[in-house]
């Protein structure tokens, strides 16, 4: 059994996620009985933390909204998480590497010595995103998300007019993060990159927000980024045999599947934008292949080999030279 500093500890940590904890709950996560739940509550009590309580079968403990908490209480996969979170913030997409880094060290200095071993063991490097979204406007796009706010900006790199927005959600995908929202002037849902976007102030008036044609924002980007109106799945999928061993195949698949057929062998269930990005895709591997189906792939098969016949340069003519000057 934890001792009781550290049980403190841990129940405190637990308290933090805004949720309701039934007492047998907090017994079980503990591995103490639910009167030794009650009397650590309110030693925390006793400390200035505010719990509240509500008796039932739906009820339980909470820490109340706006408790002060001592800034470092931390248990050791907190600290871990923190260590991990900061460090990979270069990765992240956002441009704040130096209080990123200045956060670090602050969190490290006043540490017990036993984390601060821990975290010091932690590094590694990750490559920088190209793309760096300013904090301020991340901030300001935010709260026009959460308070429902039309958003007026300008598209950086286009010439366009400013965009007006009824901004819906913002996702990070891939190190790059995107405003979901509805364009008020092209009356649909699309996305933006938001490392393009500047921000108009002050924000235009409050709107009530429209449903998503999707589950959530992230299947819609998904979804969008395939070439789909909701589903996230491409439009087009294909079933290809190609002659290699699944060894080769497995590293550089994607998102697609492949199965094992015979040694040297797999079949690859590949999807695209297109029938003809489905082929381009499969010739990557540099190998001979079979087109299995369906027969929309197989006419795009046939149509992209006349493709390739017809625009051979024929024996005995010469390239056309690009001249500069």
């Amino acid at each position: 059994m934890i001792g009781s500093s550290s049980r403190l500890l841990s129940l405190l940590s637990l308290l933090q996620t805004p949720r309701q904890w039934p007492g047998h709950v907090l017994a079980d996560r503990l591995a103490v009985t639910p009167r030794t739940v009650r009397r650590d509550v309110a030693r925390l009590r006793d400390l200035g933390y505010q719990i509240s309580s509500v008796k039932g079968v739906d009820g339980g403990y909470q820490l109340a909204a706006g408790s002060e908490l001592p800034p470092l209480l931390f248990d050791d996969e907190q600290a871990v998480a923190i260590a991990i979170a900061l460090q990979s913030v270069p990765a992240g997409g956002v441009d704040i590497d130096e209080a990123a880094a200045r956060a670090l060290a602050t969190v490290r200095q006043v540490m017990p010595s036993r984390l601060r071993h821990r975290i010091d063991g932690i590094r590694f490097t990750g490559a920088q995103t190209p793309a760096r979204v300013d904090p301020a406007v991340l901030e300001a796009v935010s709260a026009a998300v959460r308070d429902h706010l039309t958003l007026q900006f300008d598209y950086i790199e286009r010439r366009d007019a400013p965009r007006r927005l009824e901004p819906h959600a913002i996702v990070a995908r891939k190190s790059r993060w995107y405003l979901i929202g509805w364009d008020l002037d092209k009356t649909e849902w699309r996305f933006f990159r938001l490392d393009r976007v500047a921000p108009r102030t002050p924000a235009g008036p409050r709107f009530t927000p429209r449903a998503l044609p999707a589950p959530d924002a992230q299947a819609f980007l998904a979804a969008r980024s395939k070439g789909s109106e909701a589903e996230d799945r491409w439009p087009c999928v294909g079933h290809v045999l190609v002659d290699l061993p699944a060894i080769d195949v497995a590293p550089w698949i994607g998102d697609g599947e492949f199965e094992q057929v015979t040694d040297t062998s797999t079949l690859m269930t590949i999807g695209s934008w297109s029938w003809t990005g489905v082929l381009a895709f499969v010739t990557r591997f540099d190998a001979p292949f079979t087109v299995i189906g369906p027969e929309p792939l197989r006419v795009a098969a046939g149509t992209l080999a006349d493709r390739f016949r017809i625009s051979q340069i024929q024996p005995g003519v010469t390239p056309a030279t690009e001249v500069t000057s």
